[in-house]
């Protein structure tokens, strides 16, 4: 299945039975890791040192920090 790379617009030509959730695959052109979030139907999300790259994601706030 042909996807395209959500950083550089690249067409990534990746065989579903050969992936599964979670793992990480490389972009050929930019570099970039990418998760599988997804693989029916196959999506793929750039990965930050903390996970995969979700804008929707609320910063996380301790409770225990003195106010």
């Amino acid at each position: 299945m042909s996807v395209v790379c959500p950083e550089c617009d690249n067409p990534l030509d990746i065989d579903v039975d050969d992936v599964e959730e979670g793992e990480i695959i490389q972009c050929d052109e930019c570099g970039t890791d990418l998760e599988v979030v997804s693989s029916d139907p196959l999506e793929l999300a750039p990965v930050d040192e903390e996970g995969y790259d979700d804008e929707d994601e609320t910063p996380h706030v301790s409770e225990d920090e003195d106010e």
